[in-house]
């Protein structure tokens, strides 16, 4: 039992290489490789066979029929020709063979008679220096993975969620990868899981900067709030990584619950394990979605209470200017008989009078907090 209770050590980067393992590392199909495949290795007895030659789906099944053991084929982004010989190989279903090459498809878990067929969305974190109206907050990739009895592939599509550093890892552990290919299916959903709960502490700093944004003093101690695109654009991205989150949480909960043929015993426990992140993951997904509601609110009611104290503000000053454009609009009437019109001191008094009453004015909208 010491495998098992190393397991999580085992398939689980070091925290501080868990945004590394997320998608930094190399993604594509080596450029010497004329095809899809990747890597194509055979395992027996937890160590990967070594051969002189690169071995191809074909040549490692038909070993792995003579000698035992279990095929692991990586792909990525395989046209439906480069797959077609791949499926008829190893017996696939022709709806999953679909899936897995036209991409796309919602994380899901299906059985077919003698395989799984699990779909996992990967999510990546994209680095930028200041949240925009258009910014890329998180970037999404998929891995599928057909589950034999003897077989193991896994189909990328996207730049990110590269398997490669994962690979390196179980091949340091031989104890883990004699359990087959139920392990490494675990190891992948693990791998999965984890970059998520990455992705949700740096998407949690961007919402807290939009938070402080929101509500930081703006001039004379009113809140300045923000641009309402920069939280729409962040609730989008939010909506993307809860559509990657939120399907994938019941195939988990089944790979952990119900005994299945192709899943070891001992392996299918720390399925549970990876549900129950996968599930506080999805909290912290839902919480933000409710969080950047209220913060898109509040940044509305703030432009609506700025709008109206600029209204009150304009409303004061135009009752102030009332008061001599009405004295202005009287004495500028072309009559002769007029009062104070030929009074030494009439221009004076008007205009004292004019000026008492505008001060009188500003100090009661002063006062009552107009202006």
């Amino acid at each position: 039992m010491s495998m098992i209770r190393d397991l999580r050590a085992a398939v689980r980067p070091r925290p501080s290489l868990r945004i590394k393992d997320s998608g930094s590392y190399d993604t594509t199909r080596d450029p010497a490789t004329p095809s899809a495949v990747v890597d194509c290795a055979v395992y027996r007895d937890g160590a990967r066979v070594e051969t002189r030659t690169s071995l191809t789906p074909q040549e490692a099944m038909r070993q792995v029929r003579r000698d035992g053991g279990f095929v692991w084929i990586g792909l990525h982004e395989p046209t439906e020709d480069e797959f077609a010989g791949i499926a008829r190989e190893f017996g696939l279903h022709p709806l999953a063979v679909e899936d897995a090459v036209q991409a796309h498809q919602r994380p899901k878990l299906e059985r077919y008679d003698d395989s799984l067929f699990t779909v996992f969305k990967t999510i990546h974190y994209v680095e930028h220096d200041r949240l925009t109206a258009t910014s890329e907050i998180v970037e999404t990739g998929e891995v599928m993975c057909f589950t034999g009895g003897d077989f193991f592939i896994t189909v990328r599509h996207g730049g990110q969620g590269s398997l490669r550093a994962l690979r390196h890892r179980l091949q340091d552990d031989p104890e883990l990868l004699a359990k087959g290919p139920s392990a490494v299916l675990h190891a992948i959903a693990d791998h999965v899981v984890d970059g998520y709960i990455a992705v949700a502490d740096a998407v949690q700093d961007d919402i807290d900067e939009v938070e402080t944004e929101v509500f930081s003093p703006g001039r004379k101690g009113t809140p300045r709030g923000t641009d309402a695109g920069q939280i729409y654009q962040l609730k989008r991205e939010v909506l993307e990584f809860k559509r990657a989150v939120s399907p994938l949480l019941r195939p988990m909960q089944l790979l952990s619950e119900r005994p299945m043929r192709l899943i070891d015993p001992d392996i299918q426990k720390y399925f549970r394990d990876v549900a129950d992140h996968l599930a506080r993951v999805q909290e912290q997904v839902l919480g933000f979605d409710e969080l950047l509601n209220s913060i898109l609110q509040a940044n509305l009611a703030q432009a609506s209470v700025a709008q109206n104290e600029d209204m009150r503000k304009i409303t004061s000053w135009a009752a102030i200017v009332a008061v001599p454009t009405m004295v202005c609009g009287v004495y500028g009437m072309n009559f002769e008989h007029m009062p104070e019109l030929h009074a030494r001191y009439g221009y004076p008094v008007v205009m004292g009078i004019t000026v008492g009453l505008c001060l009188t004015i500003h100090r009661i909208l002063k006062r009552n907090g107009w202006l």
